[in-house]
């Protein structure tokens, strides 16, 4: 380690997005992406996650109750990424959205990783992907990453959902 950079085992831990309407977030995190409410503050934040931690996402509408998405052109937040543990999980995720008509922004083939592109009901950017074994990641002659922007295969992502 470097002065001043962070230590290898170092991860980023949970994103907290104001919202306009938290039965609407809710509803949008539980049912579409899969996470599980773990906590309430009444009707103005709720805490949710995968697999029982505290939380990985919370939603609040303490200063944006009612609100507004910022218009295109503003700086904040590009998007949330969610990582599922494996490409059944991710087809699963996609299966749920499809069924639900939630519209795709985008679905790319990385080569490290696979990714779904969408928005939540605020406009929040959200990223729904799996990551390839390391073994699998595409590297150029220098052994650096070669990653990609190719196009997804939805059809074959969802045949394993």
């Amino acid at each position: 380690m470097t002065a001043g950079s962070a230590p290898a085992a170092t991860r980023i831990g949970h994103v907290h997005l104001k919202v306009s309407d938290l039965e609407r977030s809710v509803a949008f995190y539980t049912d579409l992406v899969g996470l599980t409410v773990m906590q309430r503050y009444g009707d103005q934040a709720a805490f949710l996650s995968a697999g029982g931690y505290h939380h990985h996402i919370g939603l609040n509408t303490w200063e944006s109750k009612g609100g507004k998405a910022p218009p295109p052109g503003t700086t904040g937040l590009y998007h949330t990424a969610i990582l599922y543990p494996d490409r059944k999980s991710l087809a699963q995720a996609l299966k749920r959205l499809m069924e639900a008509n939630w519209p795709l922004e985008g679905a790319s083939d990385h080569g490290v990783s696979e990714a779904l592109y969408l928005s939540d009901p605020d406009g929040n950017g959200v990223e729904l992907y799996r990551d390839r074994d390391e073994a699998e990641w595409p590297r150029n002659p220098d052994g650096s990453l070669n990653m990609g922007l190719e196009r997804l295969d939805l059809r074959k992502l969802l045949a394993e959902a």
